[in-house]
């Protein structure tokens, strides 16, 4: 199975960490990262797609993607 996940967070080494975590568990980044303004917050933020291949298991739509 093929999974996907978009990682947001605010601009800071909390949103690197993030990525990082995800990259060590074996996802691998999808296409550009992301970089907006959030008017509510008055803080920039991050986002990257993120994909990785499970073999042996099928989707649902109950599952936790980041315990994959």
């Amino acid at each position: 199975m093929k999974l996907y996940r978009f990682l947001t967070g605010p601009d800071d080494a909390s949103f690197c960490h993030k990525v990082t975590a995800a990259l060590n568990k074996g996802w691998e980044l999808s296409g550009s990262p992301t970089y907006a303004f959030n008017a509510e917050t008055g803080l920039m933020q991050c986002g990257q797609a993120v994909v990785k291949t499970v073999e042996g298991k099928e989707y649902t739509p109950d599952m936790k993607l980041g315990e994959q």
